[in-house]
């Protein structure tokens, strides 16, 4: 046997061993994700024998995931309906959705003394940066800005 052919298995073992772990985030729940799918199923059990219970055809939709069974995630939808969807048809990309109510103001800064951008209906929904001081950063197809954190479902504490 050649023996460079020989280490080469143990120097990749050694150095995956070396690796720190995953971080113990990444297993906790509840925590927000988004569908990252043009098509989503949810369905009432946690497998492809389950039936569908919903069809969702909004891709970066915000859902809160709440527990974890195997490649299966328990979700919940901003309408509060739950069910189970895989993993694959989700992000962690954080996304949000404009609350119920009337038209919201997106601003050019975190500040509501900034210039107002657009005005966006309740439903839209839109990648979330990260919110400061109840300002969160909001992209809705390309439309970029500001909007307060408390007139978007997805943020906070899940």
């Amino acid at each position: 046997m050649n023996r460079p052919a020989f280490l080469l298995p143990l120097v990749a073992l050694a150095f995956l061993a070396g690796q720190p772990a995953r971080a113990a985030d990444d297993d906790k729940v509840p925590y927000w994700a988004s569908i990252d799918a043009e098509i989503a199923n949810l369905r009432v059990g946690p497998g492809d024998s389950y039936r569908i219970d919903w069809v969702y055809r909004r891709p970066h939709l915000p859902v809160k995931v709440l527990r974890r069974e195997g490649p299966w995630r328990l979700v919940e939808d901003p309408e509060g309906s739950k069910g189970w969807m895989r993993d694959l048809l989700l992000s962690r990309q954080r996304a949000a959705m404009v609350k119920d109510g009337s038209l919201i103001e997106m601003r050019a800064k975190g500040s509501s003394a900034a210039a107002m951008l657009w005005r966006v209906e309740p439903g839209v929904v839109g990648l979330l940066g990260e919110c400061k001081e109840g300002w969160c950063p909001f992209d809705t197809d390309g439309h970029k800005g500001f909007v307060r954190e408390e007139q978007l479902w997805g943020t906070g504490e899940p």
